[in-house]
């Protein structure tokens, strides 16, 4: 009885490949993009190849994120269409 209330209380680990399956990463880069600018959890090393993360702090991480689109102004414009407009404008005159 005692053994079966210990382990309710271990950690379930998830692996790079549970990670993929779930649609939180696609390869390598992306994971190290997530964990050095989006606060991904670096997870444990168990092994020299062997990295891992618990089911709660993916889980947290995820309940983090933002659940809607960024907004962007209407006025908002990509500097590369500005310069365009800008060439154009100094081209007319």
């Amino acid at each position: 009885m005692q053994n079966s209330e210990t382990l309710k209380h271990l950690p379930v680990y998830i692996r790079y490949s549970d990670l993929v399956v779930a649609n939180i990463v696609r390869n390598w880069p992306s994971l190290q993009r997530l964990v050095a600018e989006e606060n991904f959890p670096p997870g444990r090393l168990f092994g020299p190849n062997t990295r891992a993360w618990t089911v709660d702090e993916v889980q947290a991480w995820l309940a983090a994120r933002p659940t809607a689109r960024k907004i962007v102004p209407i006025t908002a414009r990509h500097p590369r269409v500005l310069r365009k407009r800008v060439k154009a404008g100094a081209k007319g005159k």
